[in-house]
């Protein structure tokens, strides 16, 4: 692979303040070649802390956990999330926690029950509405007690079985009715994510891989599209909406990766750590960065830095994260 050095120039928008009214705003940094608005105005200024894209107003949090065996795919309801986090399950396979705020797609799934490392994802957001269609008996308590709106299968609205799909594969909710069921949800603040355009010090790179015991993510860059394309098992992400599944800036976070307590079927799930500190990728604009990220502790969000200590900024648009073993970066 080869390396690039470009200098880019950081210009830093102007925080809008109308008389006896103070709006608060995500700093976003405008990349080169931005087009001028006419006349800044407030609701033009406001952009999602999860997206660094424009919107009218700060949502709330919907949270769903998402089934990614095959069985599941593919899923309905991915493209439309703000983040989309990876993490690992029993039998060293994966699920998806899709975050959602600046769009709601009508339907949302295969869902999917919840996993103990959920609840200190989760926890950044504030008190996030949480749908999920179950947990292990010892588990499910914990989660129904979480800093969350619980949006629990077993008791929440809007869930019903796709006939078409084999269960327990065939989940899904609609989110108008969860979203009417959790008045008291969150809505989105900062969680340490910066976007604007990119640092020095990446890497030229047309894919990255990262795997599970039994799962493989590829990530390859389409300069056409301006995305990263998700290729999972060695076949395209699909989504039943169309398309492939991509994002404009994926992050690879390598951390330490435990063995819960508390049993799943006789076995018991992994834990991906989402506090402490670690290495890791962020890839944007067919370049890869190694970068940094710390999180002292679960009600803060992460920070993300190049390994020269600068700020790493994100492309605007979805963000996925992969909650990766620091094996796996090793074994690179």
């Amino acid at each position: 692979m080869r390396w690039s050095r470009r200098t880019v120039v950081i210009g830093a928008l102007a925080v809008a303040v109308a008389t006896g009214l103070a709006v608060a705003l995500v700093v976003v940094l405008p990349g080169r070649g931005t087009p001028s608005r006419p006349g800044p105005s407030l609701s033009s200024a406001l952009t999602s802390p999860f997206t660094g894209e424009p919107v009218a107003a700060l949502g709330p949090v919907l949270t769903v956990k998402i089934d990614n065996l095959a069985p599941a795919r593919p899923q309905t309801g991915l493209t439309a999330a703000d983040i989309v986090y990876v993490l690992p399950v029993e039998g060293g396979l994966s699920r998806f926690l899709a975050v959602f705020s600046s769009r709601f797609p009508p339907v949302i799934g295969p869902v999917r029950s919840a996993r103990e490392d959920d609840l200190e994802l989760l926890r950044q957001f504030g008190r996030p509405a949480f749908a999920y269609s179950g947990a292990q008996p010892q588990l499910l308590p914990v989660v129904e007690k979480a800093r969350t709106v619980d949006m629990y299968a077993g008791r929440a609205g809007g869930y019903f079985r796709d006939p078409r799909r084999v269960a327990p594969h065939n989940l899904y909710a609609h989110t108008r009715q969860l979203l009417a069921e959790a008045p008291g949800a969150s809505r989105a603040h900062d969680i340490g994510f910066r976007f604007g355009p990119a640092p020095p010090g990446g890497r030229a790179t047309t894919s990255f891989s990262v795997s599970y015991p039994a799962a493989r993510f590829m990530f390859r860059w389409s300069a056409k599209d301006g995305r990263w394309l998700v290729w999972m098992d060695g076949a395209p992400a699909r989504a039943t909406e169309g398309g492939q599944l991509s994002a404009p800036t994926v992050v690879i976070q390598y951390t330490r990766v435990v063995v819960t307590t508390r049993s799943c079927s006789g076995t018991r799930p992994p834990y991906a750590e989402s506090t402490g500190s670690g290495s890791g990728v962020v890839l944007r604009g067919g370049q890869a960065y190694p970068i940094r990220w710390s999180r002292p502790g679960a009600d803060g969000g992460t920070t993300f830095t190049t390994s020269s200590g600068q700020v790493m900024t994100f492309a605007r648009g979805q963000v996925w994260v992969v909650l990766a073993s620091a094996q796996a970066a090793a074994a690179r």
